[in-house]
């Protein structure tokens, strides 16, 4: 089965490849998010290392009982071939603090020939901010 759009990308399909990612985060379903992933993909997040479907998925349940009113916004940053890089920023609420913070970070995506993204690397620092601060989604 495919995912379009399929690679090779051009602009308006890798603006849609990430205009879709955004959508599925945004749901803050892990098993939704992780159905765009092969069954062995490889993912670098932040200094964590894992591999496969089921990986993501521990991992996205994990992150979102942490992070509380998760909210994200990506933006095309280049393309190439079967390749995407994002930047991303979202905000979310610390479950045990209830402080804010805002993310910003970047993305390395390489998909198969399926439309699937086989290897997701991603870098990301962490900013405190105020509720008063917030602007993704509110």
């Amino acid at each position: 089965m495919q995912r379009p759009p399929l690679p090779p990308f051009d602009r308006e399909s890798a603006l849609a490849k990430v205009k879709a990612a955004e959508n599925a985060w945004n749901s803050r379903d892990p098993e939704k998010v992780a159905q765009a992933y092969t069954v062995d993909s490889v993912w670098r997040n932040r200094d964590e290392f894992f591999q496969g479907r089921e990986a993501i998925e521990d991992f996205l349940k994990r992150k979102w009982s942490k992070e509380l009113h998760y909210r994200l916004m990506k933006e095309l940053w280049a393309y190439s071939g079967n390749r995407i890089s994002v930047r991303f920023e979202y905000e979310w609420q610390h479950s045990k603090t209830g402080c804010w913070f805002r993310t910003h970070g970047n993305e390395h995506w390489e998909f198969d020939a399926d439309g699937y993204m086989n290897r997701r690397d991603m870098s990301a620092n962490d900013i405190p901010i105020t509720a008063e601060e917030r602007r993704i989604g509110i």
